[in-house]
């Protein structure tokens, strides 16, 4: 049977945190130089939260020095690595790297600076949570055959999601439009958060979002 998600995030919890800035980005770290993926993960985990550096650590190492035997596997209790572009048996020798740099960066207490912009898909799903659900979750190349249109998304939204999530929502719509992009940077920004359709016709992707913002800051569920 597989673990129990207790016991799933005691041994593997942050060492997939870890692992999971690299999906779609090469595991190309070196002794001097840590990847871009995992400087993405050092430097938004540093602002968010630096306790958990230390816990990637420990993590990493431990799967690096004792890897699952054929029980584990078996019985399903064991952190399967996803396809990183790397062998077997470079894998141990990678992981005990990460957990290198991530030491190195604990003990130098460097903190790096915030990024103007996410630089990963990691990255902005990490900073921009909810936004990621929302149109990853709404918008869709299936929001067509659920929804009228993208009205009628956006109120299915506001009705089955909890007021503080849709308050946290607004203020990362509300942030990423604050950073000033231009359009052909804000409709990158939202693909890369999920969003697989076009705004409504009439509107940028800039002028969507501020729109969808307003509507949902005045909102009121239909049991109110």
């Amino acid at each position: 049977m597989s673990m129990k998600p207790i016991d799933f995030d005691r041994r593997y919890g942050e060492l997939d945190h870890v692992v999971s800035a690299y999906l779609g980005q090469p595991a190309d770290d070196e002794q001097d130089r840590p990847s871009r993926a995992l400087r993405a993960y050092l430097r938004h985990t540093w602002h968010t939260r630096p306790w958990a550096l230390s816990v990637a650590e420990q993590q990493l190492r431990a799967y690096a020095h004792n890897p699952p035997g054929r029980l584990r596997q078996r019985l399903g209790e064991f952190y399967p690595v996803p396809d990183i572009g790397l062998s077997d048996s470079e894998i141990q020798a990678w992981l005990v790297l990460l957990a290198d740099h991530i030491k190195q960066s604990i003990e130098s207490g460097e903190v790096p600076r915030p990024s103007e912009l996410p630089e990963t898909r990691w990255e902005w799903h990490a900073h921009f949570t909810e936004l990621g659900q929302f149109l990853g979750g709404w918008f869709s190349q299936d929001m067509p055959d659920e929804f009228t249109g993208h009205e009628a998304a956006v109120r299915d939204y506001a009705d089955s999601t909890d007021r503080t999530l849709v308050a946290r929502l607004v203020g990362e719509i509300r942030e990423l439009l604050a950073l000033g992009l231009d359009e052909a940077d804000l409709a990158l920004a939202a693909a890369e958060l999920g969003m697989e359709l076009e705004p409504p016709q009439g509107h940028s992707t800039g002028s969507w979002l501020s729109t969808v913002a307003d509507e949902l800051s005045h909102f009121r569920p239909e049991y109110a």
